[in-house]
């Protein structure tokens, strides 16, 4: 059991307690945890990942159209991919996968099995993308030599005449050299809206199949934005996404009207039966933490959004709410859902690009150049701990409270030493800030201040730490720079190395 602390304003005693603590006090509550079948708790990347847990209007599947592009032969004779490539079984292979990687997305994935084999094929492709246009294209290409066929050529025509439609190509090992890729030959597979997978790995499909789906589901998803007092919205172009702005008031409100319930009660006990230890937080405040959940999952749910970022700081000063929301966030941004602080749509629109392109959640957070080490420190009060993606065991953490505050409960999530990490921020309306590094250290407050979650991370540039840029940047699990800069290639989306 730990020992009292008092808050430093008001005098109340902070019970520093155990978690078999906490579970009895919960109990006396006399509210049964049988009513929470709404919430998984031992995965919450059910509740809600690709919001199949929110009951608001569901994204439509995307409609991805995919084609190959080969001489109608039955091999090639010398040259690549040579005669041993044996056409029929590749191109069933290129099928089975993407098939099976388009059910696992829920993707609707049309398929054209009769090869695009020469101009008046390529002709009527184009003509049916103008009649009925898709919401993606992936061309596979299968040929690099044949005598009178440049496959391409029908490919850069492709590129050049689909209209906006995003397009992949992927061109299996064997069916590319630097001058079908460089830009120079076939200019139009350089430019925005189109990237070429050129790549041995055959199951890289799936990725880009992932890549179309996600610029489909960010054109279509809605964020909402609690901030000030009117209500609109805004689409943003480019990225597509549309941010749904209501009072900052609708929280409060919303918060105290909804009730501390089994499901409450259930979601409260979980977090304190996982924490490490429970440093400041009380039992109601660990309850009122969990209750911030379901107040976020209303207004999502009443609103039609796919994920929230409140204006919370004045919630918190004023002291309109008894709890920050930094636990839903933490649930919300586990789940595959967002989850955002400060009402930062910029932030938002990263957690939500961050979950739909690779199953993991993001870290926002504030960085602090450490400039004695030439390091960079990034703190927030809120981050999720499935790091290292919505199915995988979750990172260990401390229940402890906001720090700016010392109410309510945030958590300390303790990162993994020599993680290496994704730096990433978006820019809207069209750029992301991105870098790489590897996680040092966790450092713990106290002795330091700043936010509950800190981590010290070695950059991989800048030079000088002070000149990084961007604010509320996301720390990722993984080195995913190449595959944002791919996604921002076919997405239209600027890159600048942080």
């Amino acid at each position: 059991m730990h020992t009292n602390k008092t808050c430093s304003e008001s005098g109340c005693p902070l019970k520093m307690m155990s978690r078999r603590g906490f579970m009895a006090g919960a109990g006396a509550l006399a509210l049964a945890a049988t009513g929470c079948s709404q919430i998984n708790l031992s995965n919450p990347a059910s509740s809600l990942s690709n919001d199949r847990g929110l009951k608001t209007a569901p994204i439509r599947q995307a409609r991805i159209r995919a084609a190959f592009v080969r001489p109608d032969v039955e091999r090639f004779w010398m040259g690549w991919p040579g005669a041993a490539y044996d056409i029929r079984a590749r191109q069933q292979q290129y099928t089975d996968v993407l098939k099976t990687s388009a059910l696992k997305q829920g993707i609707d994935l049309e398929l054209i099995s009769e090869p695009l084999k020469d101009d008046n094929t390529v002709s009527a492709f184009l003509q049916n993308l103008s009649k009925d246009t898709p919401d993606g294209i992936l061309i596979v290409s299968m040929c690099l030599h044949h005598p009178g066929f440049s496959a391409w050529g029908k490919i850069n025509d492709i590129a050049g005449n689909k209209g906006a439609v995003p397009m992949i190509v992927f061109s299996p090992m064997g069916t590319s050299f630097t001058g079908e890729v460089e830009g120079k030959r076939y200019p139009e597979l350089r430019k925005d809206g189109v990237f070429v997978g050129a790549t041995q790995d055959v199951e890289w499909l799936g990725t880009g199949l992932k890549m179309l789906n996600t610029v489909h589901r960010m054109k279509h998803s809605r964020l909402l934005v609690l901030k000030g007092d009117t209500t609109e919205d805004r689409k943003l172009e480019v990225i597509g996404t549309t941010l749904h702005y209501i009072p900052r008031n609708r929280w409060p409100e919303q918060f105290h009207r909804t009730p501390i319930d089994s499901r409450t009660v259930a979601l409260a006990n979980h977090y304190a039966r996982k924490a490490r230890k429970i440093v400041e937080p009380r039992r109601q405040d660990i309850l009122n933490a969990a209750k911030n959940y379901f107040v976020a999952r209303h207004l999502m749910e009443a609103e039609g959004c796919h994920g929230i970022s409140v204006d919370c700081l004045p919630l918190v000063r004023d002291l309109s709410i008894p709890c920050p929301p930094c636990i839903a966030w933490l649930r919300l941004n586990d789940e595959g859902s967002v989850g955002c602080c400060e009402a930062d749509w910029n932030a938002a629109i990263s957690l939500r690009l961050t979950a739909l392109l690779f199953d993991r959640p993001g870290f926002m957070q504030d960085p602090a150049p450490n400039t004695v080490r030439n390091t960079l420190n990034g703190a927030h009060c809120s981050c999720p701990t499935r790091l290292d993606g919505f199915d995988k065991p979750p990172a260990p953490l401390i229940l402890r409270s906001h720090s700016e505050s010392n109410i309510g409960v945030s958590p300390q999530v303790l990162w993994r030493v020599g993680q290496k990490v994704t730096v990433m921020e978006f820019d809207g309306p069209d750029k992301i800030i991105l870098g790489t590094g590897r996680v040092l250290r966790n450092i713990d407050t106290p002795p330091s201040g700043g936010c509950r979650t800190s981590v010290e991370l070695q950059t991989d540039g800048p030079a000088d730490t002070r000149d990084t840029k961007g604010f509320h940047q996301l720390f990722i699990y993984g080195d995913l720079e190449h595959q944002f800069r791919a996604y921002c290639q076919l997405s239209g989306i600027k890159v600048e190395h942080i």
